[in-house]
């Protein structure tokens, strides 16, 4: 994309948000949140689901961040984002059920204000998860976080190694001063974002089991088909044969040493163990 063009985008969307902020109490709520976990395929259940007639996407962003890091925004500059009560409506005429809309932030799941903050802010709102492999994750959060500059180590094992230290005291400080961002505990938390179970277990404490749906994202791209109807199912959308499934936002990296996987699944065993309790089935990555 050319400089020009970057820049006209931003000002189309400069300009759609404070239109939107000013007919916030015309705008749908959301109905759904995908809340993580990051590099699980958010992107591609996202687009996936955009393409159902019943969901209505925000303009411009797949992920708006208001939870984590634009909370201080206000709620109507975040309902400006997502489309009017009258497409809604228009989808009950065609379909039979009122459009939802939602979004993909994925720092939502592992930020320590966020789950709160969406369940005081949207009581009634429906929640995404999908996890994978969390050695797989780690390393694709690395190659992901590399690429776009907020990780200065180009070893793996490296930057395993400086998490603790970089991210040491900074849930604290983000709980006692609301205003405070972490760049490290954001972008350079490899092995924290891969104890699901500890995520998984708040936000139940937050918004009650029967309001989060988890996924298995090795089972969702290797069959798509029942983990889509299963999610249609969980959101009161009727199923959709007019799909098309596809993998979004991957990227390509050389193989992990054989060493090195050992020594993080066995770091992770005793999480997923705790995951295959609370799930009631055994994680892909663990079968």
């Amino acid at each position: 994309m050319t400089v020009a063009r970057e820049q006209a985008l931003r000002a189309v969307k400069s300009v759609s948000r404070t239109v939107g902020r000013l007919t916030a109490g015309s705008r749908m709520v959301p109905g759904f949140l995908i809340v993580g976990a990051q590099r699980c395929g958010t992107t591609s259940l996202f687009k996936t689901l955009s393409q159902h007639p019943g969901v209505l996407p925000p303009a411009y962003h797949k992920g708006v961040h208001y939870f984590d890091v634009d909370y201080h925004r206000g709620m109507s500059w975040y309902l400006g984002h997502f489309p009017t009560n009258g497409k809604a409506d228009a989808v009950k005429a065609q379909l039979g059920v009122r459009g939802i809309t939602g979004e993909s932030s994925p720092y939502y799941m592992f930020h320590p204000l966020a789950g709160q903050r969406i369940a005081t802010d949207l009581p009634s709102v429906k929640l995404l998860v999908l996890l994978r492999d969390p050695v797989e994750r780690a390393y694709s959060a690395h190659s992901h976080e590399l690429a776009r500059g907020y990780e200065t180590e180009a070893d793996f094992e490296r930057a395993l190694a400086l998490e603790e230290q970089r991210t040491a005291g900074e849930r604290e400080r983000m709980t006692a001063d609301p205003t405070y961002a972490s760049e490290h505990f954001q972008h350079n938390s490899y092995l924290a974002r891969g104890r699901y179970i500890e995520q998984v277990e708040r936000l139940e404490a937050l918004v009650g089991r029967d309001r989060l749906h988890v996924i298995d994202s090795d089972d969702f791209f290797a069959d798509p088909r029942p983990s889509f109807d299963a999610v249609c199912d969980f959101l009161e959308l009727p199923r959709w044969a007019d799909i098309a499934f596809g993998k979004h936002n991957s990227r390509s990296r050389s193989p992990m040493s054989a060493e090195l996987r050992a020594r993080l699944e066995d770091h992770f065993a005793p999480y997923d163990e705790r995951l295959a309790t609370w799930w009631g089935r055994v994680p892909s990555w663990r079968r």
